[in-house]
């Protein structure tokens, strides 16, 4: 096939990527080119911004594709912007969406794709459901030939997968529990989680491609594994060969201490025990399974960073608002019990 991938290296689409050029794809990147030396394969660098309508339009003038895939679509102008250029140019388009667009607080852990959308928390989600909505309705006036795919929290060798983090990453946090430091969960820990590697969700994602099956569909891609928050924490210490200590945070405490937008990521999102039925997907995907457990995937994170200097990057502010909570919450208990 011939696909054309508006981005193409980030967390989730590097490995979807590496797939198809392995698989001996012919894979268009339109993006500015900084990552794109890590891919071999029959790749055609198409070097531009997105957001240069014109330029675009002028590089694919003579060009269609068998799919077009948008991974750096947040807001629905971008979704129309994509409309314009594709229009008549390919068989299939994909929208990667989110799967924090399903309803917050959810009536129901155990999610499907009609699980309903709607999160009050997160103008991100909203926005991912005003794409989705643009997109369908062009689907249904304009035969423009969409699939929406939902991922829930997919994350690479790069970044170890955690709840509540700075804006520099995962690191801090890792170094926090490495030096025996006290390291904050939200909640209680006990809420389920779920982890999808990226090279499982490379799987599936190819499995998409193509598929007149998924042509006006949603389709979430997650794994079928759920592991509380507390399950995540202590994996990364037994990695680091550490003693977890942790200290539990009300998600509504931590939002209303810190310029860290948790109203989204936690009460609209990683709060929320989830639980995913991948039913639909399996359907399109036959034999589709994730192989990569959470221990396993969480360790290999954090060998990774730990080898990788240009992973570890310091977050001296979170790392002192982490001080702050844990020292406020300790002056709490003892006030209390004073």
């Amino acid at each position: 096939m011939k696909i054309l991938f508006i981005g193409g290296t980030g967390t989730i689409s590097m490995a979807i990527s590496k797939l198809l050029l392995s698989q001996g794809h012919t894979l268009y990147l339109l993006n500015r080119g900084g990552r794109n030396s890590g891919l071999t394969g029959d790749l055609v660098e198409l070097k531009a911004d997105i957001n240069d309508e014109d330029t675009v339009r002028s590089l694919i003038k003579d060009l269609t594709f068998d799919a077009v895939a948008d991974f750096i679509a947040f807001v629905p102008s971008q979704l129309e912007r994509d409309y314009r250029l594709f229009e008549g140019k390919t068989k299939q388009f994909i929208y990667i969406s989110s799967a924090s667009a399903y309803q917050k607080p959810l009536s129901d852990y155990r999610i499907n794709e009609g699980t309903p959308l709607a999160n009050p928390y997160w103008e991100y989600s909203r926005n991912k459901i005003a794409g989705e909505e643009y997109l369908m309705k062009m689907y249904r006036e304009n035969e423009f030939p969409v699939t929406i795919v939902r991922p829930s929290h997919t994350y690479d060798e790069r970044s170890v997968p955690l709840g509540v983090h700075g804006d520099n990453g995962s690191y801090a946090v890792i170094k926090r529990i490495k030096e025996g430091k006290s390291v904050i969960i939200h909640g209680d820990g006990t809420s389920l989680w779920t982890l999808t590697h990226n090279s499982d969700f490379a799987k599936a994602f190819v499995g998409l491609l193509g598929n007149i099956h998924a042509i006006g569909e949603a389709v979430q891609i997650t794994s079928d594994e759920s592991v509380t928050w507390n399950q995540i924490y202590q994996i990364i210490a037994d990695a680091l060969g550490v003693k977890l200590n942790a200290v539990h945070v009300a998600s509504e405490f931590l939002d209303a201490c810190s310029k860290y937008d948790f109203a989204g990521s936690l009460l609209g999102d990683k709060a929320n025990t989830v639980v995913f039925d991948n039913t639909k997907l399996k359907r399109l995907v036959p034999g589709f399974t994730a192989t990569v457990r959470a221990d396993q995937g969480i360790r290999d994170c954090v060998k990774h960073v730990l080898s990788h200097p240009e992973c570890q990057q310091e977050d001296p502010e979170f790392d002192a608002w982490c001080d702050k909570v844990v020292a406020a919450m300790e002056n709490a208990i003892a006030a209390i019990n004073g």
